[in-house]
């Protein structure tokens, strides 16, 4: 049993690299990969408290790509040399992502809302501040009931709080991911937000950009539609992989070590890593 998808308090996630390092082996997995938003910070505690027991550790990243009418997410799995050319893109991507928050914070205040950034930034363990982060203080000021009434009314695509991260071309992202040693994978396709008509064409397009994976197992997608994205990956020359895209009690949904339907992801997705 592995888990190809997660996050820590250095992205959106609520356990520590270590933590979470600890909750796979006591679960009884056999790989972890972590792949934190934007940013590699906890790559190097992950590494370290893996190698304490036999657990697997595969080092990795989701970075946000260019794209309409959907979100794009590329995974960047078996990260070799992630303090390059990488980490020194994605630092630009958090100062973007700084004057997007602050964005939002206008917002709010024109909402006649008693949030200050110090209030969203208590409710996040690291420095990179995300949007269920202001769910949070939402949530605390007693705005909303939860975190998915937060994003349905003001976070959420469309709503009005929403605005598009600072995103990089696919191929500027392949090529970063490439030069760190790792594997470009398409996190949860169905978030492409493209028909099944229309999907293989621009999946044989991102293919010849050198994307080389799919998540086809992810929690978005159940098991007749993650069947079918594994059918679709091996006839256009895919690996396949799968993960929970865990974030600790952010996303109380998602479990550690479970993807589509509640199903556990086989060993045999770790080939590509090995």
């Amino acid at each position: 049993m592995i888990d190809l998808h997660t996050h820590t308090i250095c992205s959106d996630g609520t356990l520590s690299p270590a933590e979470l390092v600890r909750k796979a082996r006591a679960l009884g997995l056999t790989a972890l990969a972590i792949t934190d938003h934007d940013t590699t910070d906890g790559l190097d505690e992950a590494k370290g408290e893996a190698e304490q027991g036999d657990l697997r550790f595969i080092p990795g990243i989701e970075i946000e790509v260019e794209f309409h009418p959907g979100e794009f997410h590329l995974l960047g799995l078996g990260l070799r040399d992630w303090k390059g050319t990488l980490s020194t893109a994605m630092e630009e991507i958090k100062r973007r992502r700084h004057e997007r928050n602050l964005w939002i914070l206008d917002r709010m205040k024109e909402q006649g809302w008693d949030i200050t950034y110090e209030d969203v930034r208590r409710q996040a363990e690291s420095d990179l501040i995300a949007r269920p982060h202001f769910a949070a203080a939402m949530i605390e000021k007693k705005i909303v009931r939860n975190t998915k009434q937060a994003f349905e009314k003001y976070l959420g695509t469309g709503r009005p709080f929403y605005t598009r991260k600072e995103a990089l071309p696919l191929d500027e992202a392949v090529a970063l991911i490439k030069a760190a040693g790792g594997r470009p994978v398409i996190a949860h396709p169905l978030s492409l937000y493209l028909s099944w008509g229309r999907l293989p064409g621009r999946l044989e397009e991102f293919r010849e950009a050198g994307v080389e994976g799919l998540e086809a197992y992810h929690p978005g997608a159940n098991k007749r539609k993650a069947e079918r994205l594994h059918h679709l990956a091996d006839r256009l020359g895919f690996f396949v992989t799968g993960g929970s895209d865990f974030h600790g009690d952010m996303r109380r949904d998602r479990q550690l070590g479970l993807s589509s339907d509640g199903r556990t992801v086989p060993d045999e997705f770790l080939a590509p890593f090995l």
